[in-house]
């Protein structure tokens, strides 16, 4: 007859402490998953937020550089109009030379001052732009 083993046997002992220590390997593994699965969570709703963030600073420089060619295509008008403009009081300048010399009379002739040759120099002090306010520039 085979005989059974009694609840307080030293074998009996083994298989409830194995038993316990599945369960608890169990639980340990459970826990381990539910941690994986809630930082996968948190990483993936963080990837969301920088996709978010990243659309808007897009938009953001995207509305920045158009603004930049619209004010450097003004600003390229400018340039070519100031240069009709004082090519133009040149010639205007000569021909009051030329009626000046051939009338005898005296003509004030205005200087043209430098900062239309060379607007790169300014005839004034340079003046400090006060900062704005910081939600001027924000979309």
């Amino acid at each position: 007859m085979a005989s059974k083993q009694q609840p307080n046997s030293p074998g009996s002992d083994m298989d409830d402490r194995k038993r316990k220590r599945m369960l608890s390997n169990r639980e340990s593994a459970r826990r381990s998953r539910m941690k994986k699965q809630q930082r996968l969570d948190e990483l993936l709703a963080e990837v969301t937020q920088i996709q978010d963030e990243n659309k808007n600073l897009t938009s953001k420089i995207e509305g920045a550089a158009e603004l930049y060619i619209n004010v450097s295509s003004q600003n390229n008008v400018l340039r070519a109009r100031l240069s009709e403009l004082t090519d133009r009081l040149q010639c205007l300048n000569s021909v009051l030379e030329i009626a000046s010399e051939v009338s005898g009379l005296a003509v004030e002739i205005p200087h043209i001052p430098d900062s239309l040759q060379e607007p790169w120099q300014l005839p004034y002090p340079i003046q400090h732009i006060s900062a704005a306010p910081v939600d001027l520039f924000q979309c």
